[in-house]
């Protein structure tokens, strides 16, 4: 079940999932508060997360994704993701972008995102900028 929460209730599976080896305060981004947050639930706790920023051009961006190891490979992140492309669409959003990490980018493809630019790296982890125009 998809539901909005708020950006504290993201932090502790961004942290788990995403950047474990680094402090809290790591996996909060400057603006959270201002951002669209939704949660995936299974029996009452958040098992996929992801935050979703528009900004006054109509430009989406995604952020933050994570979906527990033991949830992932379920389609359960697909669902979440094709949420957030419907509400930046009902939101009038123009396009849609993230950073991802390298080995998602077929992920994304599959949603109809392509990689604009070259590879960069978040400390050790290689990224791609992937973007959708609607």
């Amino acid at each position: 079940m998809i539901r909005s929460i708020t950006s504290e209730q993201t932090y502790p599976l961004r942290h788990q999932v995403l950047w474990p080896d680094k402090p809290l305060e790591f996996v909060k981004v400057p603006k959270d508060e201002f951002g669209f947050h939704f949660g995936y639930f299974v029996a009452g706790e958040p098992v996929c997360v992801i935050s979703l920023f528009i900004n006054e051009h109509k430009v989406a961006r995604f952020r933050k994704f994570a979906t527990h190891p033991d949830f992932q490979r379920k389609g359960i992140g697909s669902q979440l993701l094709q949420h957030v492309f419907e509400k930046a669409i009902q939101s009038k959003a123009v396009q849609i972008w993230c950073d991802a990490r390298l080995d998602a980018k077929l992920f994304y493809e599959r949603f109809g995102m392509k990689q604009e630019g070259e590879r960069f790296y978040k400390g050790e982890i290689p990224y791609v900028k992937m973007i959708r125009v609607f």
